[in-house]
């Protein structure tokens, strides 16, 4: 009877504990999960302001001027970023000086446009205060001259607008494929910090658009590195997700597009 005991106690330690997966059926992405909410948020490691505005679907002028930050964009860890403006309560005024308060609100703003435009037209080279190693990023005046499939393969997941839906296609392959810039740029985020995407590469191409290939296997590129588009950037993998493929999205000025929209 004891040995029987000793038997099944060891058949049943011999089975395979469960898998609980985290992810759905086709990715690990989830904007629930890359998302960042509310008014600020502290720098975590490996991060750019250029990953933050993505996870926050800003555009990163904006999250840089919220911070009084300068092109190449440096941030520390344990940094604390403002995604939001400040709301500053003021205690109540006669009507005459809300007046007053408001022309003086109005100018500024209109001296911060003047200065914004004015920046936009700037290259963001050693003549604006970056240290791209000379490299400049395309200013706002250069356009995409044009788009390229990153990779050849089956569309398994379409872009949705929904606020869960899927914000970029999932193209599947073979892991080794080579991925392939979709236009000309600059590298301004490869790394893996961003929870979701695995590996990934944020390529800036100019000050209105960027594009991002996620859970590559291998990334052939750094930061700061200029890329033309049908450049192999990348091979495609799993990494963040439970199976081959990339997963491509396209930003207009911080907020999700339909990449299909623009690739040929």
């Amino acid at each position: 009877m004891l040995i029987a005991l000793i038997l099944t106690g060891c058949a049943e330690r011999s089975k395979p504990a469960p898998v609980v997966s985290l992810t759905n059926s086709s990715s690990n992405y989830s904007p629930s999960k890359t998302t960042i909410s509310g008014s600020s948020y502290k720098v975590k490691s490996g991060e750019t302001l250029y990953s933050i505005a993505w996870r926050s679907g800003q555009d990163t002028r904006t999250l840089a001027n919220l911070n009084n930050l300068k092109p190449p964009y440096k941030i520390f860890v344990g940094q604390t970023l403002q995604l939001k403006p400040k709301v500053t309560k003021t205690a109540s005024s006669s009507p005459k000086q809300n007046k007053s308060t408001n022309n003086s609100v109005k100018n500024t703003q209109k001296s911060g446009s003047k200065n914004v435009a004015k920046q936009k037209t700037q290259e963001y080279g050693e003549d604006s205060g970056g240290k791209f190693t000379g490299v400049k990023v395309p200013s706002l005046t250069q356009k995409v001259k044009k788009w390229v499939w990153p990779v050849k393969g089956k569309i398994i997941s379409n872009f949705s607008s929904a606020a869960q839906g899927n914000k970029g296609i999932d193209i599947a392959g073979n892991k080794g494929t080579s991925i392939k810039a979709a236009a000309d740029g600059l590298i301004v985020y490869a790394g893996n910090a961003l929870r979701g995407y695995g590996n990934l590469i944020i390529i800036k191409h100019n000050d209105d658009y960027l594009s991002a290939y996620a859970h590559n296997d291998t990334l052939l590129v750094k930061e700061q590195q200029t890329v033309k588009a049908n450049q192999v950037i990348a091979k495609m993998g799993n990494t963040g997700t439970n199976r081959t493929m990339l997963h491509f999205e396209i930003r207009f000025r911080g907020k999700s597009v339909n990449p299909k929209r623009y690739l040929p």
